[in-house]
């Protein structure tokens, strides 16, 4: 006999209490794993086709991973070289930018540049201070994030993680599907589906976004000649994920860096805040709506609540998980809601669908473009 639903619902209560517990406790400890559990979730799709192709699982695994120590490689070789000139061209190059800034202020407001005033002492000290201590700066900054976050560590376990979990992935699904409760496994295959379709659709068509958004912003930026253009466009890249966060963060350095660096010279600086104009109106009109779509079930706004509020208890590692927790309550509560609406509770004493008004109507007919499709 199935246990009551009161019971159920405490017992399935505990076990996400204690799955919140856990993630809050460890933090940082699980973090190796969980990146590794991310990347692995996002290439077995490749491991069974290889497998489709003839390959054993072992044979596939081991493909993967040598491309993907390559490509990393690659990335590593041409990416960080890049990133420390640009860093140190910019930190050269901060006496010239206060400069120009200071001339622009005397010509501008000639009152505010005045010896004895504040704003001539705060713009001299700042200049100096870069350009005494921007390496000094840097070194402090790049020291306190690699002990924040043991990148050695990841380095090393990530992969590892990542090579095992790959490799059992498979074997892993199926024990764990042999311990659902046999009263309500068909429902949790079925909400298993739904959240696996929603997450595999939002992060291969928003990462793709990301992908080509990033590479373009930061091949057009450095075309203009923009110092630092490279970091500013993976960053644009790497946040669109979030809505407008991309575009608002990105185009808010790049801009900032072309005011300093083409000063007076205004088509430049249009043509930095054009690029972010256009990859906007590509990403909204072409990407987004190709390669994402309208049916993932993730609505922009809850997405940003969930990684704020995830971000926000949990740190880091909160953010990792707050889209696939985000994509399971999001199916949960379709399906709590289509069984909702069949109950007593919704239609009363009566045995026919309730017509919905006009307005409830359209309302419904906007909620289902949301949905994910079975």
């Amino acid at each position: 006999m199935a246990l009551p639903v009161r019971d159920q619902a405490k017992y399935w209560g505990i076990a996400a209490a204690v799955f919140l517990v856990l993630l809050w406790a460890l933090g940082n400890v699980i973090l190796p794993f969980v990146l590794g559990m991310a990347v692995a979730y996002m290439l077995d799709p490749v491991a069974d086709k290889l497998e489709a192709l003839g390959l054993r699982r072992t044979a596939a695994t081991l493909v993967i991973t040598a491309v993907a120590v390559v490509l990393f490689v690659l990335a590593a070789l041409l990416v960080v070289p890049t990133l420390i000139r640009q860093t140190t061209d910019l930190i050269d190059a901060a006496p010239d930018i206060f400069n120009n800034l200071k001339s622009f202020l005397t010509t501008r407001f000639p009152a505010l540049l005045d010896e004895d005033s504040q704003v001539y002492r705060s713009l001299l000290q700042i200049g100096e201070t870069i350009q005494s201590r921007g390496g000094a700066l840097l070194s402090t900054a790049l020291t306190s994030a690699m002990s924040l976050v043991n990148v050695l560590m990841l380095l090393v376990l990530v992969p590892v993680i990542t090579f095992y979990l790959l490799l059992d992935w498979d074997r892993m699904v199926a024990e764990i599907d042999k311990l659902l409760p046999r009263d309500h496994a068909p429902v949790i295959r079925q909400l298993a589906g739904n959240i696996d379709r929603t997450l595999a659709s939002f992060i291969r068509g928003q990462g793709t976004v990301c992908l080509i958004l990033g590479t373009f912003y930061a091949v057009a930026l450095m075309l203009t000649g923009l110092n630092f253009g490279l970091v500013a466009g993976a960053i644009a890249g790497a946040l669109t994920f979030i809505p407008y966060v991309g575009a608002i963060v990105g185009g808010a350095l790049s801009i900032g860096l072309a005011l300093f660096q083409f000063w007076g010279d205004w088509w430049m600086i249009a043509a930095v805040a054009g690029i972010f104009a256009i990859g906007q109106f590509v990403e909204g009109n072409i990407l987004t709506p190709n390669l994402v779509g309208s049916s993932v079930g993730l609505h922009p706004v809850w997405l940003i609540f969930a990684l704020s509020a995830f971000g926000t208890v949990f740190g880091f590692v909160g953010m990792l998980v707050a889209v696939p927790v985000a994509a399971a309550f999001g199916v949960i509560a379709r399906f709590a809601l289509d069984h909702y609406r069949t109950s007593r509770l919704y239609k009363g004493q009566t045995d026919h669908a309730v017509p919905l008004p006009p307005d409830q109507a359209a309302i419904e007919a906007e909620t289902r473009s949301y949905r994910t499709p079975d």
